[in-house]
Order: structure tokens, then C-alpha cells, then sequence
């Protein structure tokens, strides 16, 4: 299995320099092909060129057998398509043995959102008069306004951000960049915070930064640390209330929808490599015309 070993290393190789997969994703793909190495070994499989499309059936047989769920096997077959993709463009196999291997369909989960009734009680929790509580609602006026990840908030510096302009440079997954607009309650809620809140807490740090959220210490916040704010404002709400950072990207684009703007724009704005990811939004603003209807039809 030496030269099994020596190939995967290539293809990685392959995903980081050539795709800019992150190291986590490419973590990922190393778990799914090693498990998959592993029940080559197991069924006397020497070779890469040796598998077959049965052996493949006989592969999603144990992961059904092993009760893995349809979101980790459609993942360990799409890692090993990928794989065997890279291997023929190569010349090192044949023929890709996972290319007729049909993924099982994902369970489609409504994502969760706020109605925006309940979110203006989140933007009122925090204390507008602390260093913190700018910084706070800074975090979540950007978060609402533009719909970005957790860990692309966390990444933001002083200098990708354009409020003359109203615009935030982004750097998303796999270092693909784009600019978002805000609106004036996110402009104002940065202002304050880069006027007062920011300054103050820049003072407690040993050194400089131009990250634009700072913690309690005047270091970057992290990604947990955004987490824990946002917990921690979800807590100061109504019980019924439940927010976490995706639950504000998925609040945007469900309020965009309905407010219409089309697919293709929140899309880009939310920085969805393919249509078909930002289609399930649609599900959510039907359910919700589905809702209004029932309650104002009289013959409903």
C-alpha cells in the first residue's frame, strides 16, 4: 500500500495548493480516503487501479451496515470521487470506480430564522454605554446586515472596511473574496464602536492590531469569542428566542427573500459557490407565504 500512501499525499498536495482547500476541510478528505484505504486492506484490495464499481456497492454496504448517517457517507463518496477524479486526470488509474455512485439524498432541514419582530428584541440587549456593549452590537448589526459566517467576522480588519462607502471586504472559504453592503443601523453601530468602544479597548491590549473586533483585553476576537457574545445575548432575550451566528446569515437571507431580492444576489452576497445551496431559502419564505395565507384567507 506504499504507493497507495505516496498518491494520497499528492492529491492533497493537490487540494492545497492548486483548489486553497482549508486545512480543515483537507483534514476531512484525508479521514474519508484513509477509511476507505483501510477497507481496501481489509478486503485484499492491493492496488488503487484494482477497485471496482462493485467493490464501491460493497464500501456503501458497510457504511450503511456501520449506521452512518446520510450526511457522512454522502461526504466519504464525494471525498473518493474527488480522489479518483484527481488519480485518472493523472494517468495513475483507468477509469474513476465512484463516478456512477449515486450520493444519498441529504435530509433538507428548514434553516431556522427570526421573524423580524423578534429580532429587534436581540438589538436591544445590548448596553449602548460600555465599551463592550458597542462592540457587541457592532458584531450583530454587521451579522444581520450582510449575512456573513462567524469565522469571516472574525477575520475583518480596519482596512477592509469602507464606511463612506458602506461596504465590508469579506474573505470567505477558500480564500475567495467579495465586498457586501450595509445598510445605516450597521453603519451607525460601527461608527459608535470605532469612535469610542474600539479606542478603549485597544488601550488594554500589549500591541496594536487593526482587526476590527477587539476582546475584553484588546486582542483579536476569535471565532469562539463571537460565539460566547452571541450565547450570551441569547440568553438576556425572551426565552423563545434562540440566535446563534448562523442563525443571523440565515435571518438575512430569509428577510432579503421575502423583501424581494432575487437568488442570484443573495447568492453573492452570501458567497455560495453554487445556486442550489442558496435555494433552500426558498423553502423557508414559501412556508412563511403558506403561514400568512392560512391565517388571513377566509375560506382557508
Amino acid at each position: 500500500m506504499q504507493n497507495v500512501k505516496s498518491f494520497l499525499n499528492s492529491f492533497l498536495e493537490y487540494l492545497q495548493i492548486e483548489k486553497n482547500y482549508s486545512k480543515y476541510t483537507i483534514v476531512s478528505y484525508t479521514k474519508d480516503i484513509e477509511f476507505f484505504l483501510a477497507f481496501m486492506e481489509a478486503e485484499g484490495i492491493e492496488t488503487l487501479k484494482q477497485v471496482t464499481y462493485a467493490d464501491t456497492r460493497l464500501f456503501l454496504t458497510k457504511l450503511h451496515k456501520e449506521q452512518y448517517s446520510k450526511r457522512s457517507i454522502a461526504r466519504k463518496i464525494s471525498s473518493l470521487r474527488s480522489f479518483y477524479r484527481y488519480l485518472h486526470r493523472e494517468q495513475l488509474v483507468e477509469q474513476n470506480p465512484f463516478a456512477l455512485v449515486s450520493l444519498p439524498k441529504k435530509e433538507q432541514k428548514t434553516p431556522r430564522f427570526l421573524y423580524e419582530e423578534e429580532l429587534q428584541q436581540v438589538f436591544e440587549v445590548s448596553d449602548l454605554t460600555t465599551p463592550l456593549g458597542q462592540r457587541n452590537q457592532a458584531i450583530l448589526e454587521l451579522m444581520y446586515a450582510t449575512g456573513i459566517r462567524v469565522s469571516e467576522c472574525s477575520n475583518i480588519q480596519l482596512q477592509d472596511l469602507e464606511l463612506s462607502f458602506q461596504t465590508v471586504l469579506i474573505n470567505g472559504k477558500a480564500k475567495k473574496q467579495r465586498y457586501v453592503p450595509f445598510g445605516k443601523y450597521a453603519l451607525h453601530a460601527l461608527e459608535a464602536y470605532l469612535g469610542d468602544g474600539r479606542l478603549t479597548l485597544l488601550q488594554k491590549g500589549k500591541a496594536d492590531t487593526k482587526t476590527l473586533f477587539l476582546n475584553a483585553r484588546g486582542g483579536p476576537l476569535t471565532n469562539r469569542g463571537i460565539r460566547l457574545i452571541i450565547n450570551k445575548v441569547m440568553e438576556q432575550t425572551a426565552d423563545h428566542i434562540r440566535i446563534s451566528p448562523h442563525v443571523l446569515r440565515h435571518t438575512f437571507a430569509t428577510h432579503m427573500l421575502n423583501h424581494g431580492a432575487d437568488l442570484r444576489t443573495i447568492q453573492e452576497l452570501l458567497g455560495h459557490e453554487n445556486l442550489s445551496t442558496t435555494q433552500i431559502y426558498t423553502h423557508v419564505s414559501k412556508e412563511r407565504l403558506k403561514s400568512v395565507y392560512m391565517d388571513a384567507h377566509p375560506r382557508a
